[in-house]
């Protein structure tokens, strides 16, 4: 859940400038692999994990630079992007390479779990931050005469995901705890959601998935844009990738392949990002990894076959795509 977690966020950038990246799970597989072999040639592990998301940071100033510079669709770059990641990892791994990691600090970045009172501690922490940021997000928009959520729907809001904070708390806390890299997704997602929503870079990006000819009009520089946003993709991607290594203890060619690059899509739109652009928050990837973990967990307790797995995955995503759909067509008819 934390790896599709993690990707989900860099794919909520890219979908809130109305782009989408199909390269992402790739960079996941050439960070990890980036991250086994420097880690097992004896090079420190820390050392192991900068190399690793520097990788995922230059394949995504990569593709914006061939998006923004060069003028291809975001689809074709990445399509072929991820094409190539692939064969770099095979390049990287040979056919058959499935590389262990060794290194105890690496390994435990996934096995290692905190106490029950460190998560409700967490997940409190969590939730004002939430509460904060919403309350200062509403000041500002009342004060520029923009729509603004009731104070009842916010209280509604907050008192969701306390609940589901709850929820989910207690079901870690009866197997071992959360566990390290799921803190990790949530400072992440804390730090990204003051980025998006409390700086001027952040309401940039908004502004330019809303209407790209308005921001550039407004003095926005796009170009500039566009690029950070590919490359925080392409960093998230690595992030992914080395959690996602750490969970396995391993790298191999297959890494990064199967559903991953569909769930990560699934994660940011289920959780409410739109796919028009101009519309979502990094906690959409969040809330959109919990309920695909949720599913799948619930589907494998009902020992329920992988064909109901898929079906129950693709109706929500589908519901939820048909939701931003029908939400769009509204707003536009209002003319909001």
């Amino acid at each position: 859940m934390v790896e599709i977690g993690m990707l989900g966020i860099g794919e909520t950038f890219i979908l809130l400038l109305g782009e989408i990246d199909l390269s992402i799970a790739a960079i996941s597989g050439i960070a990890s692999a980036i991250l086994v072999l420097l880690s097992t040639s004896g090079v420190n592990p820390w050392l192991s994990i900068l190399a690793a998301v520097a990788g995922g940071i230059v394949l995504g100033l990569f593709q914006g630079f061939w998006v923004t510079i060069i003028g291809v669709p975001a689809f074709i770059v990445t399509l072929a992007g991820s094409l190539g990641y692939q064969g770099i990892l095979l390049a990287m791994l040979g056919q058959d390479g499935t590389v262990p990691i060794m290194n105890p600090t690496l390994l435990g970045i996934a096995s290692t779990y905190i106490a029950p009172w460190g998560g409700w501690l967490v997940a409190a922490v969590g939730v004002l931050i939430y509460v904060v940021t919403a309350g200062r997000n509403r000041s500002v928009r009342r004060r520029f005469d923009l729509p603004a959520p009731s104070v009842g729907a916010l209280a509604l809001r907050a008192i969701g995901i306390a609940v589901l904070a709850a929820f989910v708390i207690s079901a870690l806390n009866s197997y071992h705890g959360l566990p390290l890299a799921g803190l990790i997704l949530l400072v992440f997602v804390l730090v990204f959601v003051f980025i998006t929503q409390g700086t001027m870079f952040g309401r940039h990006i908004y502004a330019l998935g809303g209407n790209a000819e308005a921001a550039r009009r407004a003095g926005i520089n796009i170009k500039m844009i566009r690029i950070v946003v590919f490359t925080i993709s392409g960093a998230f991607g690595a992030l992914g990738g080395i959690i996602g290594a750490s969970r396995l203890g391993s790298a191999s060619p297959a890494t990064g392949t199967g559903n991953l690059l569909l769930d990560s899509i699934a994660a940011a739109v289920i959780g409410g990002t739109s796919l028009f652009g101009g519309r979502g928050s990094v906690w959409n990837a969040l809330a959109g990894a919990l309920v695909i973990g949720s599913v799948e967990n619930g589907m494998d307790l009902l020992s329920a076959p992988s064909s109901t797995k898929y079906l129950v995955e693709g109706s929500i995503l589908l519901i939820a795509v048909t939701i931003d759909t029908l939400t769009r067509r509204r707003r536009n008819r209002s003319g909001r």
